[in-house]
C-alpha cells in the first residue's frame, strides 16, 4: 500500500486497495484509525491527509473512474503550457460510454472522441496529450490566451504546428478545434511568446492601436531585447520596478542601449506605470518613432 501510494502522489482508490488484499472492512477500519483519510468517495490519502497539488490531481482522475483523464486547463498546468490561477476545480475527462462518477470539486467532461493516442501520462497522473489539451482548452479561451498558450508549447518541445493541425484536423466539428485551426491560420507559432504580464500588456497596445507587429525576445548582437521593429530598427524596452530599480540595473541598461544605438539601432523604454496607464501615450510615441526622424 506504501508503495502504491509513494507512486500515486500519495493517494489510493478504494478498488486498487481491494487489489492489494484489503477487505471493505480492514478499509474502513484504516480510515477510523487514521491511516487511510478520505480525499473523494472511494480515494484515500495513504497516511498522512496533506496532499501535493499533483496529489489532488491524481485523486481526482482515480475517483472519476479508471478510464478518466486531467484534461482542459488542468492538464495544460500539468504540462506548464498554461495556468489558471482563479481555478477551484480539476478538469477530467471520460471517454463517452466510460463507466465514471460525478464528484465534488471535479468538472467531469464526457468526449464522443478520446482516442489512447491522445492521453498519455505524466509524473503518474492520466491525462490527454500537450496537442488535444489545446484543443479542448481552445473552446474557452480568448484568441489571444490561446496564441501564448500554442507559444509555450512550442517553446516547451510539446505540440508544434503539424502536431496541432493534425490534431484539429482530426475532430472536425468540435468547437475547440475549429478555432484552434483559426489561430494556427493566423498566428506564427511561437512568434508572440511574452515573458511577463508587463510584456503582455504592451503587445496587447499594439495590437488594440494597429501598430505593426514587432518581433519578440529577439537576439541582437549579446542582448535579448523585448520587442524590435528589424526594418525600422526600433527596439522597445519594457522596464518592471523590481528587475530595474537598482543602480547596477540602471547602469547595464544605459551601457546596452548605448552599444545597440552604435549598432544603428534606437531604443524607447517605457516603465510598469506608464504602459499599465498611458497606453496611448505610448502607442502613439512607437507611431511616431517608426514613421522616423
Amino acid at each position: 500500500m506504501a508503495r502504491l501510494a509513494t507512486a500515486q502522489h500519495g493517494v489510493a482508490s478504494r478498488p486498487q486497495l481491494r487489489e492489494l488484499g484489503l477487505s471493505e472492512g480492514a478499509i474502513e477500519s484504516g480510515v477510523r484509525l487514521g491511516r487511510l483519510h478520505r480525499v473523494h468517495q472511494g480515494v484515500y490519502a495513504v497516511g498522512y491527509p496533506g496532499l501535493t497539488r499533483q496529489g489532488r490531481l491524481m485523486a481526482a482522475t482515480l475517483a472519476s473512474g479508471p478510464r478518466a483523464v486531467l484534461s482542459h486547463c488542468c492538464a495544460a498546468g500539468l504540462w506548464r503550457m498554461y495556468e489558471d490561477r482563479s481555478l477551484t476545480v480539476v478538469h477530467v475527462t471520460l471517454p463517452y460510454g466510460a463507466h465514471g462518477h460525478s464528484r465534488s470539486g471535479i468538472a467531469l467532461h464526457r468526449s464522443r472522441s478520446l482516442p489512447e493516442a491522445e492521453t498519455t501520462h505524466r509524473g503518474a497522473i492520466p491525462l490527454t496529450t500537450p496537442a488535444r489539451t489545446l484543443m479542448d482548452l481552445a473552446a474557452s479561451l480568448s484568441s489571444r490566451a490561446l496564441e501564448r498558450a500554442v507559444d509555450e508549447a512550442d517553446r516547451l518541445g510539446l505540440a508544434g504546428h503539424a502536431e496541432l493541425q493534425a490534431v484539429a484536423q482530426a475532430h472536425r466539428g468540435h468547437h475547440g478545434a475549429a478555432r484552434l485551426a483559426t489561430v494556427l491560420v493566423s498566428h506564427q507559432v511561437g512568434s508572440t511568446l511574452t515573458r511577463s504580464e508587463l510584456e503582455e500588456t504592451f503587445l496587447a497596445i499594439c495590437r488594440s492601436h494597429n501598430l505593426p507587429q514587432p518581433k519578440l525576445n529577439v537576439r541582437i548582437a549579446r542582448y535579448t531585447v523585448d520587442f524590435l521593429w528589424a526594418h525600422e530598427m526600433l527596439i522597445v524596452e519594457t522596464d518592471g520596478y523590481e528587475t530595474h530599480r537598482l543602480r547596477r540595473t540602471f547602469e547595464s541598461d544605459r551601457e546596452r542601449d548605448a552599444r545597440l544605438t552604435v549598432l544603428g539601432y534606437r531604443t524607447l523604454r517605457f516603465t510598469y506605470r506608464q504602459v499599465a496607464g498611458q497606453p496611448l501615450v505610448v502607442a502613439n510615441l512607437v507611431r511616431s518613432a517608426l514613421r522616423g526622424p
